[in-house]
């Protein structure tokens, strides 16, 4: 029944992309004449701009010194010291034809050449919005949806733990009233990281809506609020465990694998940006359904952090993807105009608790401590100090690094 439900979801969508492009009418003369140039990495487009392509790329390279103390030895191991490629990864994407777009972006970090964002749609179709199909992030949280090139700590919050990421599916989206309003809602299927699954279970539907009731000066001062949701039938068992905000650790919360038939992701999200200074948060809660009369575990974790820039410049926001985007310092480290770069402080608390219904999973608690300087648009290094706190256990203390270069 539920596969059945998922074919009438997208069959019925089909009909509505006819009519889009019924409407678009004749298709104008090409100007095939290619332009190359740069702009935060480098670009091909048609004079008509109905042909676009960007190649990308990203290294991360990651340090971490840590320790645990006895407790925390004892229960999780010890806490060795390491350095790994966190993403080494190329891109290429762009637009065909004014309204088809694609992308593949693949992944080399763990030695394969695993998929990331691989897909392809259809663009600004009139009575529909925008269309797309294959591998990428379900729309769910500020946090995951702001690329790793983006976010203000080394990793992404305690509370990402319950964040679906990539996965395949068949998504509607659009941007409404001069892109102050966003939505997005789809139906996606769990896969592997070459976007392949097998099974009649492990099918979600998962959408996204947000607002910008303030936004100014080119983004320089805004309010971003948003809410998301996702119901996911399940195989037969979930599992969510996470680390104290370092990679290279071991995980310090494990509910293990437990029986359940469906799981309910909440997500609420606020963000705020007043030129140098931001402050971001998320909530997310989710329920898990066992059965008929049996224990429904539920599950919470949260965020909330505040950046400061000490040279002047904001956070960037982009509100195609209501979402946070580029730095762009105001003079360059070593650029012929000389100047420092963009320094930037932060500090994050997060809490991720998978205690409840009898299932001990722990709860962990994390501050850290960050320090980002971007020399330039396309590369920064970052230091974070988190010091984690795993109930009734004990502590550990973390010092990290990633030099970054993106494009």
């Amino acid at each position: 029944m539920r596969k059945v439900i998922m074919l009438v979801i997208v069959c019925s969508l089909l009909p509505a992309v006819g009519l889009g492009q019924a409407a678009s009418g004749e298709e104008k003369k090409d100007d095939t004449s290619l332009r190359a140039y740069w702009k935060d990495g480098l670009r091909l487009e048609t004079a008509d701009k109905a042909f676009q392509v960007q190649i990308g790329g990203r290294i991360h390279n990651d340090w971490a010194f840590m320790e645990g103390d006895d407790a925390i030895s004892a229960r999780v191991g010890d806490m060795e010291d390491g350095t790994e490629f966190r993403r080494a990864r190329l891109s290429l994407g762009g637009l065909m034809y004014e309204k088809v777009e694609f992308k593949i972006q693949l992944d080399f970090a763990t030695g394969e050449a695993a998929f990331r964002d691989v897909y392809l749609g259809l663009q600004q179709l009139p009575g529909v919005g925008n269309i797309r199909l294959g591998q990428y992030k379900e729309p769910f949280g500020l946090e995951e949806l702001s690329s790793a090139n983006y976010i203000t700590f080394v990793e992404r919050s305690l509370a990402n733990a319950f964040v679906p990421s990539r996965h395949t599916g068949f998504m509607l989206h659009n941007r409404e009233l001069k892109e102050r309003v966003s939505w997005a809602v789809g139906v996606f299927k769990d896969t592997n990281e070459f976007g392949a699954a097998v099974g009649d279970e492990d099918y979600a539907v998962t959408g996204r809506f947000t607002a910008l009731p303030w936004f100014e000066n080119e983004g320089t001062r805004l309010l971003h609020l948003g809410f998301a949701f996702s119901r996911r039938n399940l195989d037969s068992t979930v599992q969510f465990a996470e680390r104290p905000e370092t990679h290279l650790a071991p995980r310090f919360v494990d509910t293990g694998e437990f029986p359940a038939e469906a799981l309910n992701l909440i997500g609420t999200e606020a963000a705020v940006i007043y030129g140098p200074a931001s402050v971001q948060g998320e909530y997310i809660i989710a329920d898990t359904y066992q059965g008929p009369g049996l224990p429904e575990p539920s599950f919470k974790g949260f965020y909330l952090q505040g950046s400061f820039f000490l040279t002047g410049e904001s956070r960037g926001y982009r509100q195609s993807e209501a979402a946070f985007y580029r730095v762009h310092p105001r003079k360059s480290f070593l650029s012929k105009a000389g100047g420092a770069g963009a320094w930037e402080v932060a500090l994050r608390f997060s809490k991720i608790d998978l205690t409840n219904e009898g299932i001990a999973g722990g709860e962990l608690r994390d501050w850290t401590a960050g320090l980002n300087w971007y020399l330039n648009p396309n590369s920064r290094i970052m230091w974070n100090y988190v010091r984690a706190d795993l109930q009734n256990t004990g502590t550990a203390n973390v010092f990290q690094m990633r030099f970054q270069v993106d494009f």
